[in-house]
């Protein structure tokens, strides 16, 4: 692999036809093009499906994710592969904040804009003490126990919200378990590539069904499609101004801590694969992430992060090569200029929704379990054991906190009370 120091502000992409593509590689145009689009359809089953689940407009918030992407390629220079999708850690606090029902627009999605815009500042902040200081703090402040914790929370504080989603007549009932079936089978037995798209392709297959099922056999309420048949191909997206309102800002904000977590896992992840230490981009890495998180909210868009999906992807193909990631941006921005789409994606029933939600919130959770295998975390230990208990308990609760006009919601409260009590309890050395 080249040596990318050598370069000025962005790589001199060298010309490579196979094997490795690293990220200051390139392969011939058509195939980047056709690389690049694949990251799109890999991170579009979650980036399309978070912003129906909290009421926004996808439009937006997937051409926003294209936008975060170039941003986030330009801060980091183009040294570090990744593509900015919806992060699903809003959720909660977004609908905690704006009282969503869960269906349609959200009406309060600007005291949502303004929480997510808090968030991305303090992200942005960390970034900046990161690149001056290193992130070892950040990784003192939290150690796996209290990332896994945190992350779990955030799962079971959304659960009651997919099992809704997922339930309420016969035939609701079982979409929702056939779309949980569908996404299984294509994650466990799908061959090549698709087993890498579960939550796309199971939901194109639950979709199929209930299309053939009510829209054909009457089951169930019949997808209408004259939205569609309406939208132009081409046009301006509905943007929503922020709306500042302290306690908003309050509930939302706690949630980069979140992003530091994702976004650092992200960076570690792609140096092992590439075999290069990308730790000297993880400070611009995080501040790239934020200002998109910044960018997005200002328009309308959700809060993004780094993609697990498009981690899949290149560890599939070995093709690292950041050019990619500049496709797919451009890609997604087309995507969110066309109307039809975005009332396409409208079209998604709730059950199927909450078929793919029951999924997505439970791997949330159990990726805690993973963070703590792959640490060792040692739960003999009470300290661990206690920070871990109360997070959960308090996040699967949604423990809220009235502090004078300030109020903290059960993820925000997970979130600090996993870092302050695992810093509280500390033992005594043997």
């Amino acid at each position: 692999m080249s040596d990318s120091s050598k370069d000025g502000f962005l790589p001199c992409w060298k010309l490579k036809t196979g094997g490795v593509i690293a990220p200051d590689e390139r392969l011939p145009w058509a195939q980047t093009i056709i690389v690049g689009i694949q990251h799109v359809v890999a991170m579009f089953g979650s980036t399309a499906l978070a912003p129906i689940i909290m009421g926004f407009d996808p439009n937006v918030s997937i051409l926003f994710s294209g936008i975060g992407t170039l941003i986030f390629f330009l801060i980091v220079g183009g040294r570090v592969p990744s593509y900015l999708g919806s992060s699903f850690a809003f959720i909660a606090v977004v609908m905690a904040v704006t009282g969503y029902a869960g269906s349609g627009p959200n009406p309060n999605i600007g005291l949502a804009l303004g929480g997510i815009i808090a968030a991305g500042v303090v992200y942005v902040l960390i970034g900046a003490i990161v690149t001056v200081v290193g992130y070892a703090w950040v990784e003192k402040l939290m150690p796996p126990l209290v990332t896994g914790a945190v992350v779990a929370a955030i799962g079971l504080n959304l659960a009651p919200l997919a099992v809704k989603s997922a339930s309420g007549s016969g035939f609701n009932s079982f979409i929702g378990l056939a779309t949980v079936v569908f996404v299984g089978g294509f994650a466990v037995y799908a061959p090549g590539m698709a087993r890498r798209l579960p939550i796309l392709l199971g939901g194109l297959a639950s979709y199929l069904l209930y299309l053939v099922a009510a829209n054909g056999l009457g089951f169930g309420k019949a997808i209408d499609f004259s939205g569609v048949a309406q939208a132009a191909w081409f046009g301006l997206p509905n943007f929503t101004a922020p709306v500042f309102s302290g306690s908003a800002m309050g509930l939302i904000a706690p949630i980069a801590v979140i992003l530091v977590a994702e976004n650092l896992g992200h960076i570690k992840a792609i140096g092992a694969m590439t075999g290069r230490n990308l730790d000297a981009y993880l400070g611009r890495a995080f501040i790239g992430d934020g200002i998109a998180t910044i960018v997005s909210a200002f328009g309308g868009g959700t809060g993004v992060t780094t993609y697990a999906e498009n981690m899949g992807v290149m560890a599939a193909t070995k093709i690292f090569s950041t050019l990619a990631f500049v496709v797919a941006g451009l890609f997604a921005i087309v995507l969110g200029f066309s109307p039809k789409f975005g009332m396409l994606i409208l079209t998604i029933p709730g059950p199927v929704i909450g078929g793919l939600e029951l999924v997505i919130f439970g791997l949330i959770s159990a990726t805690a379990g993973r963070i703590w295998v792959e640490n060792k975390v040692d739960f003999s230990s009470p300290r661990n054991l206690i920070t871990a208990a109360v997070t959960l308990t308090a996040g699967a609760g949604d423990l809220t906190l009235h502090l004078g006009g300030f109020t903290l919601g059960g993820i925000g409260t997970a979130t600090f009370g996993a870092i302050i009590l695992y810093q509280l309890l500390r033992e005594k050395a043997a």
